[in-house]
């Protein structure tokens, strides 16, 4: 049976990290000049060799990205169902060693909530919970679907890693996108991070994209979380899993997201710091890699930022968010995940959108194109 883990298995940490980090100009130039790029190019693209060349990769990035998907920014909304979590993570506010109220949404709570949303003329959903299979499991994924569904075109999720065979099942009762992000891609920092419940399985993890694409699923969502691990061997790392993944399930579109640790409850201090100039390099180096991956950016940045990476290769963003279940209508004050950074409404990021030539997309571009409501 396929798997990304005979791949990952063939590559060694340090001598990633080293063939990056000796990345040269001449290497830079050749990638910024192929009409196809290599993962070898990704590395030079994210490399410190590419950073004078910063200028002229936001204007590549612009370019291909206007090609692709034109003056347009698809936007969805979290919604978080549930806090509840049997892991232990060192860097998420919903660890269960943090000793915070947990909330579930019943049916009618997800309702209030789902009202707001609609009110602020959302029709793509991302449905987030804590990994807590007791309480937030299939059950509870089949009702709240059935309560969700006939209110929104699109519903993605972000929950814990399920079976190929549960996924089928949740694809039929309309689930289009699931994004599963490593976190990272170094072993030893993973079990660091997660010493306990089920996310501290390693492999489990990796392989979930793997049961995703065999399960059938309309879209993928890629990613690692930055700050844990030296960024641009992870962010490697992830391009090389997504490399994988389009040849093996070329049938399957993908997204990659690029969160950065933000403060919450429990006062975890970032591993590693990535600056906002390579930040807009990775995203960059992303887009001239991959012309056809859709890239998101969450409400964890910046109003600042998020106005300017606009044009250099996003094509998804969320915006007034809330990072806490029942954060919308129900219940305020429940345990958030992170701190929102951008705060603005979705109306406010909507008419900067405009002021920047841009549209802001409401449904599900692909069903629209499709002439589907």
């Amino acid at each position: 049976m396929s798997s990304f883990r005979t791949i990952f298995d063939s590559y060694n940490w340090q001598e990633t990290t080293t063939s990056i980090y000796t990345k040269t100009t001449q290497d830079v130039k050749a990638a910024l000049h192929r009409s196809r790029r290599t993962l070898e190019d990704f590395k030079a693209l994210i490399s410190p060799a590419a950073a004078p060349f910063l200028e002229d990769m936001a204007q590549l990035s612009h370019t291909l990205t206007k090609k692709r998907f034109g003056n347009t920014i698809q936007m969805y909304a979290p919604l978080y169902l549930s806090n509840e979590c049997q892991n232990i993570c060192t860097y998420c506010g919903f660890s269960l060693d943090n000793d915070m109220p947990r909330k579930t949404l019943t049916g009618a709570e997800i309702l209030k909530e789902i009202a707001i949303l609609k009110a602020m003329n959302y029709d793509h959903v991302l449905l987030v919970t804590g990994e807590a299979t007791k309480t937030v499991g299939m059950t509870y994924f089949e009702n709240a679907f059935k309560v969700i569904r006939p209110h929104f075109a699109n519903i993605s999720m972000e929950v814990q890693p399920l079976e190929q065979e549960e996924y089928q099942y949740l694809i039929q009762l309309g689930l289009h996108t699931v994004l599963v992000y490593q976190e990272t891609y170094h072993q030893e920092q993973y079990k660091k991070h997660h010493p306990k419940g089920k996310k501290s399985n390693f492999y489990y993890r990796l392989d979930t994209p793997d049961r995703l694409g065999k399960a059938g699923i309309y879209k993928i969502g890629l990613g690692c979380l930055i700050g844990l691990e030296d960024w641009r061997t992870d962010s490697f790392y992830t391009a090389l899993h997504l490399d994988y993944l389009e040849k093996t399930y070329w049938q399957t579109k993908y997204s990659v997201s690029f969160p950065r640790l933000r403060p919450f409850s429990g006062g975890f201090v970032p591993e590693v710091v990535i600056s906002d100039k390579e930040l807009v390099q990775l995203i960059c180096a992303w887009r001239i890699f991959n012309e056809e991956v859709e890239l998101s950016i969450s409400t964890r940045e910046s109003n600042q930022f998020r106005n300017h990476i606009i044009k250099l290769g996003i094509t998804s963003m969320s915006a007034g968010s809330k990072t806490n279940p029942g954060g919308y209508a129900v219940e305020s004050q429940s345990l958030e995940q992170f701190e929102i950074s951008d705060e603005r409404s979705p109306q406010e990021i909507a008419n900067m959108l405009q002021q920047q030539g841009y549209e802001a997309i409401w449904k599900d571009w692909d069903k629209t194109w499709m002439g589907a409501e």
